[in-house]
């Protein structure tokens, strides 16, 4: 019988139960793709990254993550961020400071401190807008025509869709398959809908993905990295943002980012909350 170890780190939050819970599959370089997008639904997160050796130089770990889908995504994100604060809790880094991380095929920089861990994206792309119309229709909410809605990717690709405020943000309730079908035609893979905000909290969030299979996420890095890019750009955010998500769900969660040019990088804390072992025949 084949153990394979585990641990669920909640991901954007510094308490258990909160943030994006995360599955994370370390020495998984015995697992097969099919395996591993098994394992990815055995779990129902809205994502599994499993460790293994890299493949590129200068990476200490290649991590991949699979969707309950069993759809590999990519983009530094939650994904990448519980995973290294799990190597970090767990005696697998034999130092605090700078490491670099496999993601497809990009080697990336990961800051790793004792109370926070901070990952630089790929720098922020600007791809097609999307007509407003068909969008409210999908989302079943009106939105914003100023910024535009546009894809935007900084290792993935997301629909960032503005609407009025809070209370708008989190009554959408989005027809699956017509945002599908915008999200394909547009290049994106997911969809943030925000409302920007005033005071210390530069937005607020909710995160649906129906190409990924991802009903909701409650805090979605690769799409934070690219809002904090699109409303910089737009004058509405300064070099640093702080995007509150999950909240809908029940599961708050607070989003850092600070530009570093056209470069977000994203930092925020976890807690490991459970641990246990997969038997596999």
């Amino acid at each position: 019988m084949t153990m394979v170890p585990f641990a669920l780190v909640d991901v954007f939050s510094d308490r258990p139960l909160a943030g994006n819970p995360l599955a994370v599959v370390p020495d998984a370089d015995h697992l097969d793709d099919a395996v591993m997008a098994r394992i990815a639904r055995e779990f129902n997160q809205s994502e599994t990254t499993f460790l293994l050796t890299p493949t590129m130089d200068g990476a200490a770990h290649r991590l991949r993550s699979f969707t309950p889908a069993g759809v590999e995504v990519f983009g530094a994100g939650h994904n990448a961020l519980g995973a290294w604060w799990w190597l970090a809790g767990n005696g697998r880094l034999d130092r605090l400071g700078v490491w670099h991380q496999q993601l497809g095929d990009v080697v990336l920089p990961v800051d790793v401190a004792a109370d926070r861990v901070a990952m630089r994206q790929e720098p922020a792309r600007f791809g097609s807008t999307v007509p407003l119309v068909p969008l409210a229709a999908a989302l079943g909410v009106d939105v914003v025509a100023a910024p535009a809605p546009q894809v935007v990717g900084t290792g993935a690709a997301h629909l960032l869709v503005g609407v009025r405020d809070r209370a708008t943000v989190d009554a959408a309730a989005p027809d699956t398959a017509a945002l599908r079908a915008l999200l394909l035609a547009a290049g994106g893979e997911g969809c943030y809908v925000y409302a920007v905000e005033r005071g210390e909290v530069t937005a607020y969030a909710r995160f649906f993905n129906p190409v990924a299979g991802i009903v909701e996420d409650p805090a979605t890095g690769t799409a934070a990295g690219p809002l904090a890019g699109l409303l910089h750009r737009h004058g509405l955010a300064g070099e640093t943002s702080v995007i509150l998500q999950g909240h809908r769900l029940g599961r708050p969660s607070r989003l850092e980012v600070r530009l570093d040019g056209a470069t977000p990088v994203l930092s925020g804390r976890a807690v490991v909350s459970a641990t246990g072992t997969l038997r596999l025949a």
